[in-house]
């Protein structure tokens, strides 16, 4: 599926938090953000094989891109599913503010950096931003579309072509070094994946 690697690029796409995250730590250090690291995205690649390996169990090649939806066509009254939507709407609100804050400052920081900080600057920017998530949900058909896009371009930026740029302009090693190559394939590789997997979303929505 051309939805494939962006979803699972947007899925994994946690950048925007690191840096709040690390600011929490009792004790700051590369080791315990490491560590942080590697048991979130363990833990939520553990949820997403689990998930999506029942999905494809229960449904096969009929997996539904929102697979709740799936199984609430099947058992639309069932406690199970129930709770799992209750759980799912409790996780979302609370991880809204989380992603919403990188998103208003980066907003703040390239669109009004020559203005005064003030409250009716943060407080409008707030509402444009909750506007657009809002108009999205209600118009866009399927959310397989905004994961396919985003993780297309945006996720794929973050997680690939951006990481190999900066290593690249600050590392003082030469080209021909290892870790220079290979932050150079990273930003290769991250281009052809994320043009790759657009086109043949846009294909798609063209044959569709």
């Amino acid at each position: 599926s051309a939805y494939a690697i962006p979803t699972m690029a947007f899925s994994f796409l946690c950048h925007t938090s690191v840096l709040p995250i690390y600011c929490e730590l009792q004790s700051p250090s590369k080791s315990r953000m490491q560590h942080v690291t590697v048991t979130a995205i363990g833990l939520s690649f553990l949820i997403y094989f689990v998930s999506a390996l029942f999905g494809y169990l229960t449904f096969y090649d009929k997996v539904d891109s929102e697979l709740l939806q799936g199984y609430s066509r099947y058992l639309p009254r069932d406690i199970v599913i129930m709770t799992v939507k209750v759980a799912i709407l409790f996780a979302v609100l609370l991880t809204v503010p989380l992603i919403h804050f990188p998103a208003r400052k980066a907003v703040l920081m390239v669109f009004f950096s020559h203005l005064p900080v003030s409250w009716i600057c943060h407080i409008l920017v707030t509402l444009m931003l909750n506007t657009v998530v809002v108009l999205f949900a209600m118009y866009v058909p399927d959310i397989k579309n905004i994961f396919g896009v985003v993780g297309s371009t945006t996720s794929t930026c973050l997680l690939f072509v951006y990481p190999g740029l900066f290593y690249l302009k600050l590392s003082r090693e030469d080209f021909i070094s290892r870790q220079k190559l290979g932050a150079f394939a990273l930003v290769i590789f991250g281009i052809c994946v994320g043009l790759l997997s657009l086109v043949l979303i846009i294909f798609n929505w063209i044959n569709e």
